[in-house]
């Protein structure tokens, strides 16, 4: 429990303990020159060149219209984009000005700085919504983002600027950050968990930025220790939020940016403490920390349930770090997996993270990338069954239970994939595009991907799942072996009323056999008081076609046949048009199989095969 620190022992320790400073200033030329002979003049000079791109750009204007927009339309990017794009260069004019050390970048940075602290609000529209009262400051996660980042180029570079910019760093991340922080009796929603709602990757991200800038930036030990002992308590509520063996129902995605963040603060607080305050020590957070890469499908692909995006992009450094300070040593194989161009990674386009691709290097000879067999989540009912982990291009079965009410839920409970060769054919979609629309309560439903009928699950008597912690699966069964992984579960919990049902008991399994595998998958029905129409349905963006005996699912790069019973089991392709999803509007196709007389009970069996199984 990481409330144990309570701030009269954390104060203490704050003043028995001196530490460096985490990263070198630009002054430090010796430990700046280091990193220019380890990164290389080839990298070196890329650095530069990105620096020089942005001292020939604008700063982009961030006008009050602009900040309405998201109030008006409901769009969020026209006021997020030029707001990231003020971040980037931030990020790119500090790294070209400490590896180059000659001035050049100065005063587009103090331009820019100076910029930054004068918008009115760093808070989102998406979550204020309303122009800036000033007396009354929002704590997002973008502020608090903001705060760290200022932190960390007054570190760098403040010595090199104007003293009154180092002033206005403070005042600003003072009355924005700290001060509403600590105000007694006004806790943000977003640090405790409450009988109504669950805290989640804002908690980590919040928390985690204001401790890391409290940390580089106030010199009152008292005030810093209120802080982190604050934040303390706060973030025990963030780690329950995992499954007991280190799980989120979040994601992948959400993993590397709530967690990540708690690892920035964390690795912060051991320096500044000595590791007198350890807040990466547990076995929980070993257990959280393994699992990215507990849930890779294949190469650089994940489990993308909930609004966990398709293609998910790790922090390299994120994983080294963590590989190095818990000896986890596939995190580092990991690492060496991610993408190395900086603009496939959006997440590092701000300082902290650039700053640390240079610190937090990857080992250029880990030893190669493998998964486990078998994966499994109990509390969450997620499992994660590999056919041939040594082969990326095997068989994969993901599959969950869970409920609907989880963080960043779509009503999914009883999805699956089914991935080969490097990719999803019957796919998770993904999450939808992120508008108003899509975080109100009353119409987030309204939206194709977080429906049940966006999802590869049961359709009993025409009914979708229901949204609610109660509407939930229930686990019957779960065994992983050599020979197969199998999980059954009651589905009946996740529907309302109106569907009848007296048993809807889903059983999936993979099964490793020669030649390269197979996922069977078995929904067994039975209705309370009588025949009603039944369908299983799944959803993939590949190209869907029938055979004699089988449908055959055309991927770009994989291909399953799927075979089921034609003399009970009837089947259709519906296809759903320019579905509105985070990386543009794509065409799904809905593949519908269902008994082909209602029935009071029965089951439909389906039987996936890797394209090369004849």
């Amino acid at each position: 429990m990481l409330s144990k620190y309570n701030y009269i022992d954390v104060q203490s320790i704050l003043e028995q303990e001196k530490a460096a400073p985490p990263f070198p200033p630009a002054s430090n030329r010796d430990a700046w020159n280091k990193v220019c002979a380890d990164l290389g003049e080839e990298k070196v000079a890329r650095y530069i060149a990105n620096g020089e791109a942005c001292a020939r750009m604008d700063i982009p204007a961030l006008s009050a219209t602009l900040y309405l927009d998201f109030k008006r339309t409901g769009e969020r990017l026209p006021y997020e984009n030029p707001v990231a794009k003020r971040r980037s260069m931030l990020r790119c004019l500090t790294l070209a000005e400490c590896l180059e050390y000659e001035g050049r970048f100065l005063d587009p940075l103090l331009n820019l700085v100076w910029a930054i602290c004068e918008e009115s609000s760093w808070s989102y529209p998406a979550h204020q919504t309303e122009l800036t009262d000033m007396t009354k400051p929002v704590i997002d996660l973008f502020a608090t983002m903001t705060g760290r980042q200022l932190a960390e180029f007054d570190l760098l570079l403040g010595a090199e600027l104007d003293d009154w910019v180092g002033h206005r760093i403070r005042y600003e991340v003072n009355r924005r950050l700290f001060e509403p922080y600590l105000t007694p009796h006004r806790p943000w929603w977003w640090m405790y968990n409450t009988r109504d709602r669950r805290t989640n990757n804002w908690n980590a991200v919040c928390n985690g930025n204001i401790v890391s800038a409290a940390i580089l930036l106030e010199d009152d030990n008292a005030r810093l220790a209120e802080i982190i002992a604050r934040a303390a308590r706060s973030l025990d509520d963030y780690l329950e939020t995992f499954d007991a063996d280190g799980g989120s129902t979040e994601g992948p995605g959400y993993w590397s940016y709530g967690y990540g963040n708690y690892v920035l603060m964390a690795q912060l607080v051991e320096q500044r403490s000595n590791g007198q305050l350890e807040f990466l020590g547990s076995d929980q957070i070993r257990k959280i920390s393994q699992f990215p890469a507990r849930t890779v499908l294949s190469h650089n692909l994940f489990v993308n349930f909930s609004d966990c995006d398709m293609h998910v992009s790790l922090q390299p450094a994120l994983l080294a770090f963590l590989s190095k300070r818990l000896d986890l040593p596939e995190l580092m194989a990991l690492a060496r997996q991610q993408p190395s161009d900086e603009a496939d990674r959006v997440v590092h386009e701000i300082l902290p993270w650039g700053l640390r691709e240079i610190f937090w290097s990857v080992e250029p000879d880990a030893a190669p990338f493998v998964p486990n067999q078998h994966d499994w989540y109990e509390e969450m009912m997620w499992m994660i069954a590999r056919y041939d982990p040594q082969n990326p291009d095997a068989l994969v079965l993901a599959a969950k239970g869970g409920h609907n009410e989880e963080m960043h839920n779509q009503n999914d409970v009883g999805n699956i994939i089914v991935h080969v060769n490097g990719e999803s054919i019957i796919a998770d979609i993904g999450r939808g595009r992120y508008t108003k629309a899509y975080f109100t309560q009353s119409l987030r439903y309204d939206h194709f991907v977080c429906q049940s009928l966006g999802h590869s699950l049961p359709v009993p008597n025409g009914q979708q799942q229901g949204a609610g912690r109660e509407y939930a699966a229930a686990l019957l069964d779960h065994h992983a072996d050599d020979a197969q992984d199998m999980m059954s579960i009651e589905l009946k919990g996740a529907y309302p009323p109106e569907a009848d049902l007296q048993s809807l008991v889903r059983t999936v399994t993979l099964h490793r056999e020669a030649p390269d595998g197979w996922v069977e998958l078995v929904d067994d029905f039975a209705y309370a008081s009588g025949a009603h129409p039944f369908e299983s349905m799944l959803t993939t963006f590949g190209d869907v076609r029938i055979e004699a005996d089988s449908v055959h699912v055309q991927g770009e790069k994989g291909a399953l046949q799927i075979k089921y019973d034609a003399n009970t089991v009837a089947f259709r392709i519906q296809k759903v048009e320019k579905v509105d999803l985070a990386e543009g509007e794509k065409d799904v196709n809905l593949i519908v199989f269902s008994p082909i007389d209602e029935q009071q009970s029965g089951k439909v069996r389906l039987a996936f095969y890797p394209d090369s199984h004849k």
